[in-house]
């Protein structure tokens, strides 16, 4: 904001206020406007915003005694645009682009050159440099971290939860203005910005939050009983959350937009939510992929056949044993494992282990024994000992 468009400006008339009001009746004025159109009572009311800012701006002027005389002044020399020639100029007046005398262009038909502009003079004026800046900005809330435990079902399927979550939020009591009337003032060290600079050497400077304000940009000449003055209170909220499918244990998900509520109109921070999986009593999972062990009898091993798999939440799958399948062999059968983030499913992967019984019936056995006489001179260990031997 120019100095020019300050001067323009009525604040007077932004007030509702005539020019000869007192501290009193700017102060009742200015109350009343910003209780009324206070961002934190107009939720996405961008134009309630924009009256608010020039509401606070207006009554940070004439707020201010020594401001208010300097504006007062300001006004009198440069009112609606127009510049008031002394006496002998031939009388009337005449008018002239505001533009050159504050953008720093010599005047020269008007007789002579103003050198920097008038905008050197009037640069510290209402403390903005004659380069303007923002007020009451709005201001992003914080992000939250929550956990939440699944089963294993769950997390392969995906699952709505609900969160009870603990958050600093808008006081109530005052609006989240921290004024115990809901009308704060704005902060005369930084200005309405929240931050402040500070010299870093080599021509630079960096910001810092405000010292006074703590970074609000507002300040409460009555602090709110609630919330101290912060215009930010404890608040406890229970909200539904979207769980994706194929979750893994310690995974951090991400879900913008629902931390806590931001500032004076500002964007909400984010949500963290770190996930727990429970385990499964048959199945687990490797990466996309889940694994299930299943046992086959010996027969099935060294003949082949067909065996039936469990699946999780589905029907059984068939698989195919070819003979002399040995023990801790895996197989697979695709697209019935974890989703992936693309929709697509893995694996489920199949490892075989030979079921060898405890107890024999008298005919199993009698088989077995016959078995043992027919594969008596087959050596399983031979080709152990002779590679141990060779080593």
């Amino acid at each position: 904001m120019s100095t020019k468009d300050f001067i323009e400006k009525d604040y007077y008339k932004v007030l509702g206020v005539p020019k000869d009001a007192t501290e009193a009746e700017i102060k009742k004025a200015y109350r009343k406007l910003a209780r009324e159109f206070h961002p934190d009572a107009n939720k996405g009311n961008t134009k309630a915003e924009e009256r608010f800012k020039e509401i606070s701006e207006a009554n940070d002027v004439l707020g201010d005694p020594k401001k208010r005389k300097e504006y007062d002044e300001a006004r009198a020399l440069f009112g609606n645009g127009g510049f008031r020639p002394g006496p002998g100029a031939g009388g009337g007046s005449f008018n002239f682009d505001l533009g050159d005398l504050f953008g720093g262009q010599a005047g020269g038909q008007a007789g002579g050159g103003f050198g920097g502009g008038l905008g050197d003079v009037f640069g510290g004026l209402f403390n903005r440099g004659g380069t303007g800046t923002t007020r009451t900005q709005p201001r992003r809330g914080q992000d939250i971290e929550s956990e939440v435990t699944l089963s294993f079902t769950e997390a392969i399927e995906g699952a709505t939860v609900p969160l009870r979550m603990s958050s600093q939020a808008a006081c109530k009591a005052c609006s989240g203005t921290g004024d115990k009337h809901g009308t704060p003032r704005v902060c005369p060290t930084c200005v309405g910005t929240g931050q402040v600079a500070r010299g870093s050497g080599g021509g630079f400077s960096l910001t810092d939050p405000c010292p006074d304000c703590k970074g609000r940009g507002l300040i409460a000449e009555e602090p709110c009983e609630v919330c101290k003055g912060s215009g930010r209170a404890k608040s406890s909220r229970t909200m539904q959350v979207r769980i994706p499918a194929g979750v893994s244990d310690g995974q951090r998900i991400r879900l913008r937009g629902k931390g806590a509520p931001g500032e004076r109109g500002g964007p909400a921070g984010d949500l963290y939510v770190v996930v727990h999986v429970g385990a499964h009593p048959v199945f687990g999972r490797k990466d996309d992929n889940l694994t299930v062990t299943v046992p086959v009898t010996y027969p099935e091993a060294a003949l082949g056949g067909e065996i039936r798999v469990p699946t999780l939440g589905g029907p059984p799958v068939t698989l195919k044993l070819p003979p002399g399948t040995p023990n801790g062999r895996t197989m697979r059968a695709r697209g019935k494992g974890a989703v992936r983030k693309d929709g697509t499913r893995g694996d489920l992967l199949v490892t075989v282990e030979v079921s060898v019984p405890k107890d024999l019936s008298g005919k199993a056995r009698d088989a077995l024994e016959a078995y043992r006489e027919a594969t008596a001179e087959e050596d399983p260990r031979a080709e152990l000992f002779q590679a141990a031997k060779g080593a």
